[in-house]
């Protein structure tokens, strides 16, 4: 697909487990971090799960 940006803009506290862990292998570690990644199916199936928590933008 290309690479994408995504910026974590909300915090994962008082969330399920599984968005805290799909948050930490998308590579945020800390509030407004921002990661460039490949954009595969595996890692947009990632973001979704999460789309309530990052913002994201293509490059």
């Amino acid at each position: 697909m290309g690479k994408v940006r995504i910026k974590q803009v909300r915090s994962g506290i008082d969330r399920p487990e599984s968005q805290k862990r799909t948050l930490r292998a998308l590579g945020f570690r800390k509030l407004n971090q921002v990661v460039e990644i490949e954009g595969t199916p595996q890692i947009m199936g990632m973001v979704h799960k999460v789309r309530h928590l990052v913002s994201i933008e293509k490059i």
